[in-house]
C-alpha cells in the first residue's frame, strides 16, 4: 500500500474522470475486475494509479502516455512488456 495520501475516485470527481480517460488506452486486462480478484489482498487494495490521485491532471497525462507506450502498434509485444516489468520488479524486490 502507498504511504502517501491517496484519493479514491468516489472522493474526487476529477480523479474519477482522469481514471476513466486513461482506461481505454491500457490493455483490457488492467480493467478486468475478475483478474483483479485473483491478486493478493495487499496488491488488490492498492493502486499505482491512485498513488498519483492528488494531481488528477498529472495522473491523466502520465497514465495516458504509459497506456500508449503499451499499444499493440509499438515494437514490443505485450509479453515482452510483462517480462521487462517482472524482471525489474524482481530486481527491486517489489511484490508487484
Amino acid at each position: 500500500m502507498t504511504w502517501i495520501k491517496t484519493l479514491h475516485p468516489s472522493e474526487n470527481p476529477a480523479v474519477a474522470e482522469a481514471m476513466a480517460k486513461v482506461m481505454p488506452v491500457h490493455p483490457k486486462e488492467y480493467g478486468n475486475p475478475e483478474s483483479r480478484q485473483r491478486l493478493p489482498p495487499l496488491v488488490k487494495d492498492d493502486s499505482i494509479v491512485r498513488a498519483h490521485s492528488l494531481f488528477a491532471d498529472v495522473l491523466e497525462k502520465l497514465f495516458s502516455a504509459y497506456g500508449l507506450l503499451l499499444g499493440p502498434d509499438k515494437p514490443l509485444s505485450r509479453r515482452q512488456h510483462e517480462m521487462i516489468a517482472t524482471t525489474v520488479s524482481a530486481l527491486n524486490r517489489c511484490f508487484y
